[in-house]
Parts: structure tokens; C-alpha cells; sequence
């Protein structure tokens, strides 16, 4: 287990439910439920009986939520086919496989845009086609910090690619921000909404109201950005 972190276990109502603490810098106890678990995030300064009268207060909600991810079937892998449709900022991309030295040929201008994997073997297509379309969203992301950080009055950050499960985008202070990759499955309107909430962690690191602020000064409709996120990465493609 990283350092930092320990695993825990605490009696909420009629079931022992085991968690993962991790104590970070941060202002608030925080609860995350994914396919891991729960797990809680926690300032240093915070008690253990801190962390776990939240934990009790929040019990009934931490039980429904461990019982819809025990019951959620994960997303079978997609196979990489010829004629494979994806979706690329939020329209319709087909690939097409085609015997090549492993590189790709974009064609985004056309009625029907395509993306051709040219494959020394049908076995490379799956990280052929990820290094494309980590390429196409470093480039989209990084418009978009350069667009927005100014907005808000800080400078724009480095750029690092993702590949978290459940995580869309994070920020540090040191190390800038992280965003996943796969968000340029999305329409731009939802990554621009991911871009503003990581520069804003750099005017506020926590998720208080004055740090919603800053996101709708930039970003008005983060509201509705966040629940297409919500409602798109259920159904994000995976290989």
C-alpha cells in the first residue's frame, strides 16, 4: 500500500465495511466510492474519531453506494476491428486497419472522418491506436489550458496524461495537471468543463463554494458539463 495510506475497517449499521485512509494536504475529510472501495481522504491534522464520526453520519449513503458498485458490471473490452466506430470529441470516428511499419493517417476533414491504423500485426492495433489519440488529446488539452488559465489569472500549468480508471483530471501545485486521456472521447464543451475545474484548484484546492465560484466565472454551465461527464463515463469506450 502507498505511504500515506491504511486500511481500515469500521461497523456501519449492520455490515463491517473495510476503507483505505490516506492523509494528504488538504482542508476537508473527503469519501470516494469506485470499483476499489471507499476510500477517504483526510487533512493530517484530522483525529481517527473524526474521520470515522463522518463516516457514521454518512453510513446509510456509504452502503447504497458500495451495493450499486458490487452490482455494476464492468464494460466489456471493445475489439479494434475494421470499421470500429469511436467517438472523438464527441462525433462518430471510424477506424480502419490497413498493413503498414505501425503508424496512423488521420483524415478528420472528410464527410465521415476516419483514422487508419496501419499495422505490422492486428496485435499492436490496440496501443497504435491509444498513442494516436493520446496525441490528438494532448494537443486539444493543451489549447484549452492556454485558453482558460489566463481567465483565471494563473499561468498554464504542465501537462501530464492519465490513465486513471475513475479519475477524469487532477492538479498539484508541484507537478501541474494530470487529465485522462480518454476525455477525448468527449464533446469539447465537457473537457472544457474538466480544464476549468483543475486551473481552479489553482486559485482554491478544496471544492468549497468559493472555489465553485471560480469554476462558473469561467465556465457558467459547469452544472450541466458535470452531469454529461457523469452520464458519458459510463459508457466511455475501453480496449
Amino acid at each position: 500500500m502507498p505511504a500515506g495510506e491504511t486500511a481500515r475497517s469500521i461497523e456501519l449499521g449492520a455490515r463491517t465495511v473495510s476503507y483505505v485512509l490516506r492523509r494528504a494536504s488538504r482542508r476537508t475529510i473527503g469519501l470516494t466510492i469506485d470499483h476499489r472501495g471507499l476510500r477517504v481522504g483526510a487533512p493530517r491534522r484530522a483525529s481517527l474519531r473524526e474521520v470515522e464520526t463522518l463516516l457514521l453520519q454518512h453510513g446509510q449513503w456509504i452502503g447504497e453506494k458500495l451495493d450499486e458498485w458490487s452490482t455494476r458490471r464492468a464494460p466489456e473490452a471493445l475489439q479494434i476491428r475494421d470499421g470500429l466506430q469511436l467517438p472523438l470529441l464527441g462525433r462518430p470516428l471510424a477506424i480502419r486497419l490497413a498493413l503498414g511499419a505501425n503508424r496512423c493517417i488521420w483524415n478528420l476533414q472528410a464527410s465521415e472522418p476516419t483514422l487508419t491504423l496501419c499495422l505490422r500485426a492486428p496485435t499492436e492495433a490496440a496501443r497504435v491506436l491509444e498513442k494516436a489519440l493520446r496525441e490528438q488529446a494532448r494537443e486539444q488539452f493543451a489549447e484549452r489550458l492556454a485558453h482558460y488559465a489566463p481567465r483565471l489569472g494563473v499561468p498554464p500549468p504542465r501537462l501530464s496524461l492519465s490513465s486513471a480508471k475513475t479519475r477524469w483530471g487532477s492538479c498539484s501545485l508541484r507537478s501541474g495537471i494530470h487529465l485522462n486521456w480518454r476525455l477525448i472521447h468527449f464533446p469539447p464543451s465537457v473537457i472544457d468543463y474538466v480544464v476549468a475545474h483543475e486551473l481552479a484548484h489553482l486559485r482554491e484546492m478544496n471544492h468549497s463554494a468559493r472555489f465553485w465560484a471560480v469554476v462558473a466565472a469561467v465556465y457558467p454551465d459547469y452544472r450541466a458539463a458535470r452531469l454529461e461527464l457523469k452520464r458519458l463515463a459510463a459508457t466511455c469506450p475501453r480496449w
